[in-house]
C-alpha cells in the first residue's frame, strides 16, 4: 500500500539535530532543562511532599525522563507501536502524578506528549494522542473554558509548527548531503577526467616521437643490410637521436601545455613545417585563442599527419592548412604523393586510430584517406 501524508513519518533528517544551527541546538537545551526545573518545581513546591511522596515524586520524574529518552530513539527509527506504548507510559505517570496532588508534573507531561505527538509521529498516530492528552489537561485545567480551549488549539498549532519546521530543516540536510555527494562526484569525474587527457598526452608525444624514431632506425637497419657506408649510416642515428631529443622536448611542450602554458597554435605549425624541407603551412581565417583540447588535438594530429608522410612517401611534398571557421577549426594535411617508402610497412598504423578518437571526444571528425594527388587528413574541431 503506497504511504500517505497521514501515514507518513517526519525524515530521520527531521527528528534527530544535526541539521539544527548551533542557536537552535542551545534553545533546545535551554528548554529541556527548564521543562525539568518545572518538574522538580511541581514535585517539591507543595506542603504535601513528605515521606512517600517524595519517593513517588523522584520515581515519576525518573521513568518520565527515561521514558521520554526511549521515546526519542524510537521514533527516530520509525518504530510505531513501541512509541504509542511510551506515550501511554508518559499519559498514565501523568495520571497518576495529578491523582497524587502534583499537578504542575500532570501539566507538563500532557502538553509535552501533544506537542512531541505532532512533531515526532505519522499525523494518524499523532492525532490520538494529542487528543487525549489535551483532553486530560483540559479536564484538570481550572481555567475559563475559553481560555482553556485557546490553550489546547495553541499547543495542537505549536506542535504542527515545529512539525513543519523539522521537516523543512530534514529537506534541508538531506538537499546539502545530496549536494555534497553531486560535488564530490564532480571532483572525482574531473579528476578521472584530467588522468585521462594527461594519459592521452603523453601517449601521443611518445607514440609520434617512437614512431619517428623508428623511421630512422629501420633505415638504419636497410642501410647497414644493404652494405651502405659508415656515413649514411651515422646519418640515420643522429637523425634517431634528434627525434628523441625532440621527443623530449614535446614531452615537456605537452606538460606545460596541461599547465595551460603552451605557444601559439600558429606558432607551433610554422615550427613544424620550418624543420621539414617539403612542407608549408598556410592559415586562414580570424586566429583566435583555442581551447586547451581543441588546440592539443590541432597539434597531435600535425605532427602525426607529417610523420606519416614521411614514413609512407618520403620526398613528398606536404601542404598544411589550418582554417579558423566561426564555430569549428579546420586542419587539412595533404601530401603530393610518392613511392611507397622502405618503411611503409613498419609500425601498428594506430596514430591516426588515436587521432581520430581524440576528435571524436571533442565532438569533431577525423578523416583521412587517398585523394587525386596523393593522401589527405582533415580534421575538424568545434570550438
Amino acid at each position: 500500500m503506497t504511504e500517505n501524508s497521514g501515514t507518513r513519518w517526519p525524515s530521520r533528517e527531521a527528528l534527530t539535530r544535526e541539521a539544527a544551527t548551533r542557536p537552535r541546538r542551545v534553545l533546545g537545551w535551554v528548554t529541556r532543562s527548564l521543562v525539568l526545573a518545572m518538574l522538580l518545581w511541581g514535585a517539591f513546591n507543595g506542603t504535601h511532599v513528605r515521606g512517600w511522596g517524595v519517593l513517588v515524586a523522584v520515581a515519576a520524574i525518573l521513568s518520565a525522563t527515561v521514558a521520554g529518552w526511549a521515546l526519542f530513539r524510537t521514533t527516530l527509527a520509525h518504530r510505531l507501536w513501541p512509541s504509542l506504548a511510551l506515550y501511554s507510559v508518559l499519559l498514565v505517570i501523568a495520571v497518576v502524578a495529578q491523582a497524587a496532588d502534583f499537578g504542575v508534573i500532570a501539566l507538563v507531561l500532557w502538553c509535552g506528549c501533544a506537542i512531541t505527538a505532532l512533531e515526532r509521529l505519522p499525523i494518524a498516530a499523532a492525532l490520538p494522542v494529542t487528543v487525549v492528552a489535551l483532553t486530560l489537561y483540559a479536564a484538570v485545567n481550572d481555567d475559563a473554558w475559553l481560555t482553556t480551549l485557546a490553550t489546547t488549539a495553541g499547543l495542537a498549532l505549536a506542535g504542527y509548527v515545529l512539525r513543519l519546521d523539522a521537516e523543512a530543516r530534514g529537506s534541508a540536510q538531506r538537499l546539502l548531503t545530496q549536494e555534497r555527494a553531486a560535488r564530490a562526484a564532480e571532483a572525482e569525474s574531473a579528476a578521472l577526467g584530467e588522468r585521462a587527457r594527461i594519459a592521452r598526452e603523453i601517449h601521443d608525444v611518445l607514440a609520434h616521437s617512437l614512431s619517428a624514431q623508428l623511421v630512422h632506425l629501420e633505415a638504419a637497419r636497410l642501410l647497414i643490410e644493404g652494405g651502405a657506408d659508415r656515413d649514411q649510416i651515422l646519418e640515420r642515428v643522429v637523425a634517431a637521436r634528434g627525434m628523441a631529443r625532440d621527443g623530449l622536448a614535446e614531452t615537456r611542450q605537452a606538460l606545460s601545455a596541461l599547465r595551460g602554458d603552451m605557444t601559439p597554435l600558429e606558432d607551433f605549425l610554422s615550427q613544424l613545417v620550418g624543420t621539414d624541407d617539403g612542407a608549408e603551412a598556410t592559415i586562414s581565417g580570424e586566429r583566435r585563442p583555442l581551447p586547451a583540447e581543441a588546440s592539443q588535438a590541432v597539434r597531435r594530429v600535425a605532427q602525426e599527419a607529417l610523420t606519416n608522410v614521411r614514413k609512407h612517401a618520403p620526398g613528398a611534398k606536404v601542404r598544411m592548412r589550418l582554417e579558423y571557421g566561426e564555430h569549428q577549426v579546420t586542419l587539412v594535411v595533404r601530401d603530393s604523393g610518392g613511392s611507397p617508402g622502405e618503411l611503409t610497412t613498419s609500425g601498428g598504423g594506430y596514430g591516426l586510430l588515436g587521432m581520430r578518437e581524440r576528435a571524436e571526444l571533442l565532438g569533431g571528425s577525423l578523416d583521412a584517406g587517398p585523394d587525386d594527388e596523393g593522401f589527405m587528413v582533415t580534421l575538424k574541431v568545434p570550438v
